[in-house]
């Protein structure tokens, strides 16, 4: 709450500046308070301090028994799948029994059981750094969006479930989909991904196993893989438990890192905290020094820089978690970026070289309005007193 308090929503935004009570007082901040985001900084690290010493920490998997390297595709995957009390200490607030196999049926294609509704936007998918670490807008990230992999792709150090052996993707893959960071296979299924429930490769061209051409195949031509056990099998009706988890550690030290570089930018605790994450996810972290094979140089003293990484970073780590939308909403980004057409591949394309488009599936509208739920006329019936919220009088005109 502190977070959002202090977000451009709520803090100083000017678009509220006339938005008045029946008394003529403001019932938003008109003047921006820089100090906000110190009391939610201070607020998210004393929820860190307070975490780590009761013991808990990010969900880590090993490659080995060492436990010297981190098998960032397990530990990604695991962090959602195991529940407290099989090792999981990165979860803060969870339901432990939840309806977890309606998610699970619409992450499944029809053809397998499922219902196949569960999309995955391009957008998402090009949120993803690369292997390298670098977002794919970046000359030196080695992207390539046309054409397909010569050759398999294997990457060391890891059990994650996969064809022939540690095979993130097969020869013939389109080349978005290759060389990309490991939290990108735990959440997508893409044409082309292994599916490892049926020891076969998901089809989501029109009339291939995945893409019946109705409502019950993703219009996008992705599906969403994170949360989902690889055991399931929703053919046979067999579901592994998994925890709701409604809070969990890394959601504070994304939060701390935001908080603290509005408040403080500069301060070295900001990379501190974005490099747990980027750490556990098998990425290259940021420093003030040199790039290197382990490292990218930032401009640590650059606020706006700063938050660019730390809101890609957020986006990335957080998907599918139901954060995405209320940080556009507090960022006031939600009418710019949940407006207009949402892309995916070519639901209609029956073969690679019409599926591999980029094709808008849906097109939405979001006014300012929605920023804020409607108050029912029925409320305002009972209390003449309130005040509907926001350029929703104008909407009824």
């Amino acid at each position: 709450m502190l977070l959002f308090d202090a977000s451009p929503l709520v803090n100083g935004n000017s678009d509220y500046a006339n938005f008045v009570n029946a008394n003529g007082e403001h019932l938003f901040s008109t003047q921006y308070d820089a100090n906000k985001w110190r009391v939610a900084a201070d607020a998210c690290k004393d929820l860190i301090d307070k975490a780590e010493a009761s013991g808990h920490k990010l969900y880590i998997e090993y490659a080995d028994d060492s436990k010297t390297t981190i098998d960032p595709f397990l530990s990604y995957e695991n962090a959602f799948l195991k529940s407290e009390d099989a090792g999981n200490t990165e979860i803060l607030f969870a339901r432990p029994s939840v309806n977890y196999q309606n998610y699970e049926r619409n992450a499944t294609p029809n053809g397998s059981g499922g219902n196949g509704g569960f999309g995955v936007t391009q957008s998402l998918v090009d949120a993803f750094f690369m292997e390298n670490g670098l977002p794919i807008t970046d000359p030196d990230s080695k992207y390539e969006e046309k054409g397909f992999s010569g050759a398999d792709e294997h990457r060391s150090g890891t059990k994650f479930e996969t064809e022939n052996g540690n095979c993130i993707t097969k020869q013939g893959t389109y080349n978005m989909y290759c060389h990309r960071e490991p939290r990108f296979y735990v959440t997508v299924n893409f044409s082309g991904a292994y599916f490892p429930s049926e020891d076969r490769q998901y089809n989501f061209f029109n009339g291939g196993a995945d893409n019946n051409h109705t409502h019950d195949a993703p219009q996008s031509g992705y599906l969403m893989r994170k949360r989902v056990n690889p055991k399931d099998n929703i053919k046979q009706g067999s579901y592994n438990y998994r925890p709701g988890i409604i809070y969990r550690l890394a959601e504070a030290y994304l939060s701390y890192a935001e908080a603290l570089n509005e408040c403080d930018p500069g301060n070295q605790e900001i990379l501190t905290y974005l490099n747990k994450i980027r750490e556990r996810a098998g990425v290259r972290q940021y420093t003030t020094g040199a790039t290197d094979n382990n490292y990218i140089h930032v401009n640590l003293a650059d606020q706006d820089a700063m938050r660019k990484l730390i809101h890609a970073e957020r986006r990335v780590e957080l998907c599918a978690e139901g954060t995405r939308y209320d940080d556009l909403r507090r960022w006031k980004e939600a009418e710019t970026t949940l407006s207009g057409d949402f892309y995916g591949m070519n639901f209609d394309g029956k073969d690679a070289s019409s599926f591999y488009q980029r094709k808008p599936y849906i097109t939405r509208v979001y006014r300012k309005a929605y920023y804020w739920f409607p108050i029912h006329q029925t409320e305002i019936d009972k209390n003449p007193k309130l005040v509907q919220n926001p350029y929703w009088d104008q909407l009824s005109k």
